[in-house]
């Protein structure tokens, strides 16, 4: 649409020179035509040059010229027709007749009515207004000063971000001087912060309050300015100047302060020393009590304990006593019933003893007797051996008291004398010792 506005306005241009180029043009003609025959004598030069004497020059053509620039007119009234708003921007109608109208036109492309209406366009965007603290060629903006309760002159560096309501531009445009950064924003701005600065002393405005003062004026350059349809978006307090003698004095009262707060904070750091070792010695103590009072229950506790358990453990020692005292009268009976299967034991040991010494001495009695009476046998085997008559004799001695009748067989075979008197009746045999005793 904007390119058809442009060849709309090219064509008009062009139409309104086409026309005046053209009447040009048939008005030299006419001079160039007039000049010539004027030059020459009188009948030869109409002969020459045109129509007879007495006929009127060819015209001017005016209605040509007039068409062409009628559509010129025409273009060109179409041109004002076509209004487009460009990105960032508004527009308000204003009618020659009725004054602004409301409403607003957007960024885009509008028709209105030419000669009658025209469009003001206000930029929408995020404007800057912004101010210096001390004069400076090289920065742009306003100096502000403002004056403290003490009555010292402090520049503020502020910068105001801020853009026109497109929703309020009919007002704007109407109620509101232009241009309305330099005539409402900028006044209103200086206003408000010389209203708020005499309410603090310098150094709060330098040092401490100076976040708050910062807050107070936003809020109310964002009310101010909002009712009469700008939008405050941000306001910057960005350096502050202060008169360079006070500014000398702050900085050695600052020095001093920051001393005296120095010797604060070192003697707070001892106090919380102090602090710091009175509760660790109280924790310690609290520690300690609660140490010793814990001991104290657990002892309670185990007293408490070895007290019911004293309820159960008093039978059961009693039980165990008399098992005690069972187990010793069982260990005593075993003791004496020991004792005596030990007496009794050593008794029949004893005996065994002396029957066993008994059954020796009979043993070497009989051992004794039995090498006497080998002895005497072998003396007398060698006694009889010599003298062997003596048997007889022996016999008969022994016999003679006991027997009275005594019947031999006639062959004497069982009759152990017979051997007896064989044997004794017989040589001994050759090369036997005479001591030896018999054979058999």
């Amino acid at each position: 649409m904007l390119a058809l506005k442009y060849l709309l306005m090219i064509l008009g241009i062009g139409l309104f020179g086409s026309a005046g180029a053209l009447v040009a043009y048939d008005i030299f003609l006419a001079t160039e035509l007039r000049r010539l025959l004027g030059g020459r004598g009188g009948e030869e030069a109409a002969a020459e040059a045109g129509p007879p004497a007495g006929r009127p020059f060819p015209p001017v053509r005016a209605r040509l010229a007039l068409e062409l620039a009628a559509a010129g007119t025409l273009a060109i009234l179409l041109t004002q027709a076509i209004v487009v708003i460009p990105d960032g921007a508004a527009g308000v109608r204003i009618s020659q007749i009725s004054g602004a109208r409301p409403g607003t036109l957007y960024p885009g492309v509008h028709l209105i009515t030419p000669l009658v209406d025209s469009v003001a366009i206000y930029d929408t965007r995020e404007q800057v207004y912004t101010t210096r603290a001390s004069e400076n060629p090289k920065l742009k903006g306003d100096v502000l000063n403002v004056q403290a309760r003490e009555g010292l002159n402090i520049g503020l560096a502020v910068s105001v971000r801020y853009r026109l309501d497109p929703k309020r531009l009919d007002s704007i445009h109407t109620n509101l001087p232009q241009p309305v950064g330099e005539q409402v924003v900028a006044p209103v701005i200086s206003t408000i912060y010389r209203q708020l600065a005499p309410n603090y002393m310098t150094q709060e405005i330098f040092a401490t309050k100076r976040e708050e003062l910062r807050t107070k004026a936003a809020e109310a350059i964002t009310a101010r300015l909002a009712s009469d349809g700008i939008l405050v978006r941000e306001v910057l307090l960005r350096d502050l100047q202060l008169p360079e003698e006070y500014a000398k004095g702050l900085e050695g009262l600052l020095l001093k302060e920051q001393e005296n707060e120095q010797l604060g904070t070192e003697q707070e750091i001892k106090q919380k020393e102090v602090k710091i070792a009175e509760l660790e010695a109280e924790a310690q103590k609290s520690r300690e009590v609660k140490q010793a009072e814990a001991q104290a229950q657990v002892r309670v506790l185990q007293a408490k304990a070895e007290a019911d358990a004293m309820q159960y453990t008093l039978p059961l020692k009693q039980k165990q006593i008399e098992q005690t005292k069972l187990e010793a009268e069982a260990r005593k009976e075993a003791t004496l019933e020991n004792a005596q299967a030990a007496a009794q034991a050593k008794i029949i040991d004893s005996k065994a003893e002396v029957e066993r010494q008994k059954n020796l001495a009979e043993a070497n009695r009989i051992r004794v007797t039995a090498a006497a009476d080998a002895e005497r046998v072998k003396y007398e085997a060698a006694v009889l051996k010599q003298n062997p008559m003596l048997i007889q004799k022996i016999v008969a001695e022994r016999l003679s008291d006991k027997l009275q009748i005594m019947m031999v067989p006639f062959d004497g075979k069982n009759f152990f004398a017979n051997d007896v008197l064989r044997s004794a009746f017989s040589s001994p045999p050759s090369g036997d010792d005479p001591d030896d005793p018999p054979a058999g």
